[in-house]
Order: structure tokens, then C-alpha cells, then sequence
């Protein structure tokens, strides 16, 4: 699943909230019955239409399931898109369940043309708006972290020079998010899926957040993302901790639930529990199979690589 088509299906999503009934909190289907409410080692995060199927189309049964399931946390890349009504519902919601808000996209990112590293001041320009946009809607939905992506590259400068450009944006955008203890995470993304990107490695990730040098910038480390571009998943989770401020995930090949693929997700989610992190590990991958049945499979397979402590 492409990032772009993943955030097509949350845009829908969106839209559909906007006209989606308000339910309560005791109005949820009857498939939706908690069955097993012991909560995970690790604060996994779910998104909306992972479990559509059992929970119902409606966006607080969904949140309400969740709980129900024993997460205790949940991400939503599309949320700065919604309707500030409905981000107020969903806010509500998940302070009533006791659910950590994960990320959203802060900015607009750019896939084909030159982003951040092309030091074009109007590019700078809206990215600084847009991240203080998301400052409001960090706070509405008691958002901690948003998603930061600087985007394609810019073939006609040396990597050094983007790279500086980069920096400098987030080093501003910093300065808005810092004092409001907010956040931005910046997400390596694989070449496979998205050729082209300024940002692909953990190493440079963590060179880029050394450099800017502040609270307000770490890393999104994705599991998925990392296994294709270049493996070595716990030396390298090791050598840029410092720097992590949260994982996705997602299994290789097809970007479905662990245990459908080759990463092996016990070791590693044993690994930085150990380490002793304390933050979200976004689900950011879709299901193997389809309808009920599939969604919990998604449900049993966290089960089984969360298995490692009792």
C-alpha cells in the first residue's frame, strides 16, 4: 500500500465521517463486544478501517472496538483533513477510552517535484504555515507527534546542499513546534515504493535530527520501510534510538500484518520493549485478508509477536 493511495482511503474516510451519525457509546454492534481486553506490551495504533467490518462504518464504534480489543492508542495520517467537528468527536471519544493520539501529516508532500531540499523559499513558506496549522489541530485531537516527509529531491543540487536546506526548514519549523511540547516526526520512505525521496535511510534521518538539534524533530522509524531500503533492522534501530520518537509497521513483502511476511516481528518489538520504549508503534499496513475474518487475523497476529513478556 503507497502512502499516496493510503492517504486516497482516508480522505474518504473523512468525508464519510462528515455525515456518519454520531453514535454512543453503548450503541456499537454486537460484533463489536469486547473479547479479549488484556492490553498489549507496546502501544500499538490502529486507524480507521482496519476494523470496519466488525466494528461498523461508524468512526467512534471503531475507535470504541479498539479499546474494546486492549489498544491503547490509534493514528490517523488524514486527520488534519477533517472537519474540525469531527476531530472534536474523535478527540472526545478517545479521552473517554483513555486512547493515545499518534501521528497525522502535518504538510503537503511532495512525491514528483523537488521538495524541501530544494531551498525554494515559497516551498518554506507553506511548509511553515501548514506546520503551524497542524499546531491547532495537534491540539484539538491531543496530539503529541505529526508525520513530516521533505519530499522528492532536487537532481540539479549536490545531496550536501539539499540536505542543508532541509535542515534549515526543520530547524524553523521547530521553533513553532517546540513550545506547545509538540513533536514532528520525519519518516524515511523505501525506494521501491517511493522513488525518488530526498529521505530514505535511518542514518540520515538520524544525521538530519542531530543537525537540527532539537525536541521538536526526531524520527519516525517504519519498519516496513527500512526492511526494503537496507535491512540490519535491530543494529539499526540501536544506533539511531536517541533519536526515535516512534515506529510503524508493517510486514515485507505486501505491507499486511506481521507474521505474513519475512521481518520477524517478536524479536523486533521485544527488542525496543526492552529498550524500554514508551511510545506508539503506528499500524500503518492493511490486512491480508478481507472482512471480518481478516480483521481479526490482523487482531490474533499482534497477539502472537506481542507474546514475548507476561
Amino acid at each position: 500500500m503507497k502512502r499516496r493511495d493510503f492517504l486516497r482511503g482516508t480522505a474518504t474516510a473523512a468525508a464519510a465521517a462528515s455525515i456518519a451519525p454520531v453514535m454512543g457509546m453503548n450503541s456499537f454492534p454486537a460484533a463489536s463486544t469486547p473479547t479479549n481486553k488484556r492490553t498489549f506490551n507496546l502501544n500499538y495504533a490502529p486507524h480507521f478501517g482496519m476494523f470496519k467490518h466488525l466494528a461498523g462504518e461508524d468512526l467512534l464504534d471503531q475507535l470504541q472496538f479498539m479499546s474494546d480489543q486492549g489498544f491503547t492508542a490509534f493514528e490517523d495520517n488524514g486527520m488534519k483533513r477533517r472537519e474540525v467537528s469531527t476531530q472534536e468527536k474523535i478527540a472526545s471519544k478517545m479521552t473517554n477510552l483513555g486512547l493515545q493520539m499518534g501521528v497525522f501529516v502535518a504538510h503537503t508532500i511532495s512525491w514528483k517535484e523537488p521538495g524541501l531540499a530544494s531551498g525554494n523559499k515559497d516551498q518554506l513558506t507553506q511548509f511553515l504555515s501548514e506546520i503551524k496549522d497542524s499546531v491547532e489541530v495537534a491540539k484539538r485531537v491531543n496530539a503529541r507527534w505529526m508525520t513530516v516527509v521533505p519530499g522528492h529531491i532536487d537532481p540539479r543540487q549536490d545531496m550536501g546542499y539539499q540536505e542543508a536546506h532541509v535542515v534549515e526548514a526543520l530547524r524553523r519549523a521547530s521553533d513553532i513546534l517546540a513550545p506547545h511540547n509538540l513533536t514532528m516526526v520525519l519518516e524515511p520512505l523505501n525506494f521501491r515504493d517511493h522513488p525518488g525521496l530526498f529521505l530514505n535511510k535511518a542514518g540520515q534521518a538520524y544525521d538530519i535530527c542531530r543537525s537540527v538539534n532539537s525536541p521538536a524533530c526526531k524520527i519516525l522509524f517504519d519498519i516496513y520501510h527500512q526492511q526494503i531500503h537496507e535491512g540490519n533492522l535491530i543494529p539499526n534501530i540501536d544506533l539511531a534510538w536517541e533519536e526515535i520518537g516512534y515506529f510503524q509497521c508493517g510486514d515485507n513483502p505486501g505491507r499486511k500484518e506481521p507474521t505474513t511476511g519475512e521481518i520477524n516481528y517478536l524479536n523486533v518489538f521485544k527488542h525496543i520493549y526492552e529498550k524500554g520504549f514508551k511510545g506508539i508503534v503506528g499500524m500503518e499496513h492493511g490486512n491480508s485478508r478481507a472482512g471480518a475474518e481478516g480483521e481479526q487475523a490482523v487482531i490474533d497476529a499482534y497477539r502472537t509477536v506481542d507474546a514475548f513478556t507476561s
